[in-house]
């Protein structure tokens, strides 16, 4: 890879590990260009959710380990280190388990939609609850897997 024209996914290659080694999931890298400058934004995860202590140590890490490589070469760039965000798709089974209890919306191959909660996962598929049905949904037969925002999702101690 040549210092002056980075890619996303020799970047993706350098972080996994001192990420992991932090306990945290690479789970996006985009490097966008900003006028004379580029925006690197990294995302992570894991399970039970980030803090910003965790936010604090992966900018660190990855810019440690960006300086150690000179993965970004000479052009200026800025550094965005975040979590996941419930706007990205689920495309792996974490996603799934991480959003257990969660209301998700699924296009699936068969042109089919399905929106329901996780009430559970595995590595093959994902259980919902679907207005008090349960429904199997296999991951390989999902196209695209989204979080519904809920504004004023009632649990049961306060109904």
């Amino acid at each position: 890879m040549s210092p002056f024209s980075p890619d996303s996914s020799g970047i993706t290659d350098a972080l996994r590990a001192p990420l992991s080694e932090l306990g945290l999931d690479l789970e996006a890298v985009e490097l966008t260009p900003a006028g004379k400058r580029r925006v690197l934004r990294v995302a992570v995860d894991k399970d039970g959710g980030v803090t910003l202590d965790d936010i604090a140590d992966a900018t660190r890490a990855v810019g440690q380990q960006l300086d150690d490589q000179d993965l970004m070469g000479e052009q200026a760039y800025t550094l965005e280190v975040t979590s996941r965000g419930v706007d990205r798709p689920l495309t792996e089974p974490r996603h799934w388990r991480r959003n257990r209890d969660r209301l998700v919306r699924a296009s699936l191959r068969d042109g089919s939609q399905v929106t329901g909660r996780v009430s559970d996962s595995d590595d093959l598929g994902a259980t919902l609850d679907v207005a008090g049905a349960t429904q199997r949904v296999e991951y390989a037969d999902v196209t695209k897997a989204l979080v519904q925002i809920e504004f004023n999702r009632r649990t049961p101690e306060e109904t």
